[in-house]
């Protein structure tokens, strides 16, 4: 129940389900007949997490009384989808807390949560946060339930103050079984940094290898208007000189180092805001001679008109590293087309070496809902094609 004074109170409960993860910013998208211009209003997401408890009947009426004392209120939330286990065991005594820092959100001043065996956390205050371990404010006593806790039993995440942001709900299977789910506002957004990624004319390249373990799927369109009056053939009418592929990518990242990647290239993009790379991986360039290491020019089988592939961008799965080249004239080879790049690759490629067509994509909608489970973390984002 809540406490008195200026102490918050926490959401003790541990998470045995699913998490739910959502990152909302506000866009506003201008669209022209040629393009697009996009201004941010938000420049921090609001971050909303969702936990579901698997809890007996005790567990379910603690819930109850809490919710009902402290609804309106702020609370301490431990943020499981961020939990990781310690680096070495806990001893009584003890004022500092082995782990990797650089995969949660842990702030000097904040709050952590430490859990023995799956039970209720502790609340511990951070003095300051190193990157190998956490320096606690006062020595851990009691609450450990012994002198020393192996690792492997002790579970720590970051805690952040946060809102209900709708009513708890109580599904009860039995009397003594069922699950609460509860949805927090968290506050006090912090400051991502992008991943490192590979990067091609000022912009990074998603290249994660899951999305090409994922279906992938697109759509073709262009914005045209269809006038029929009735009588006689139906006109279309372009609206816009933009021509629009839209992708649903699903991204899946298992271990807390690619988890919180995942999270922080999420948050780089900005809702609808940043453009990035997003290779199609659908190897369009069939090579039908191998080039040398010198080389510019590309012999590939048709795949579209000679204006068609001038300024287009592409990546080749080179064996050494992935190669990002620009196509700069094409021309008729006999049968086949002769594209001359940007540069040359640096190294042999082969035949089958894999050719893809490289486009900018930017997210298409400013909420990014992200699945937190037991092993993995994964989102499906949307996607659409923008002009350079």
């Amino acid at each position: 129940m809540p406490e008195a004074g200026n102490v918050l109170p926490i959401w003790a409960f541990s998470v045995a389900q699913e998490i739910t993860e959502v990152l909302e910013w506000r866009t506003d998208v201008l669209t022209s007949r040629a393009g697009e211009q996009r201004i941010a209003l938000r420049p921090r997401p609001r971050e909303i997490v969702t936990f579901r408890h698997r809890l007996d009947a005790l567990g379910m009426a603690r819930a109850a009384e809490l919710t009902r004392a402290g609804f309106a209120g702020d609370w301490n939330v431990p943020l499981w989808h961020m939990a990781q286990q310690p680096n070495a065991d806990l001893v009584q005594g003890d004022t500092e807390i082995l782990i990797n820092t650089g995969v949660a959100d842990y702030r000097g001043g904040g709050l952590v949560a430490v859990a023995v065996d799956g039970g209720d956390p502790a609340v511990l205050e951070i003095a300051t946060v190193e990157a190998d371990r956490l320096i606690l404010t006062e020595p851990l006593v009691l609450q450990l339930p012994a002198v020393a806790v192996a690792a492997q039993r002790t579970t720590v995440a970051p805690i952040r103050p946060g809102v209900l942001t709708s009513a708890v709900e109580v599904a009860r299977r039995r009397q003594g079984d069922g699950t609460v789910t509860a949805s927090f506002l968290l506050r006090d957004a912090s400051e991502l940094t992008a991943p490192a990624m590979p990067t091609y004319l000022g912009r990074p390249v998603q290249t994660d290898p899951s999305l090409v373990r994922r279906p992938l799927t697109a759509s073709l369109r262009r914005a045209v208007e269809y006038v029929d009056n009735g009588f006689g053939p139906v006109v279309v009418e372009p609206m816009r000189d933009v021509f629009e592929r839209s992708e649903m990518i699903t991204l899946k990242a298992q271990g807390p180092t690619a988890r919180y990647s995942l999270r922080r290239w999420l948050w780089s993009l900005r809702g609808r805001l940043a453009s990035f790379w997003l290779p199609t991986w659908g190897r369009e360039m069939q090579l039908r001679a191998a080039m040398t290491s010198g080389a510019a020019l590309m012999r590939v089988a048709p795949v579209a008109s000679f204006d068609a592939y001038i300024g287009r961008r592409i990546m080749l799965e080179m064996p050494g590293a992935l190669r990002f080249r620009t196509i700069t004239a094409a021309i008729a080879d006999g049968a086949d087309h002769q594209l001359t790049l940007s540069s040359n690759l640096g190294e042999p490629a082969q035949l089958g070496t894999k050719v893809h067509f490289l486009t900018v994509m930017r997210s298409d909608a400013d909420r990014v809902e992200i699945q937190h489970g037991a092993v993995a973390s994964e989102v499906n984002l949307s996607a659409v094609e923008i002009k350079e």
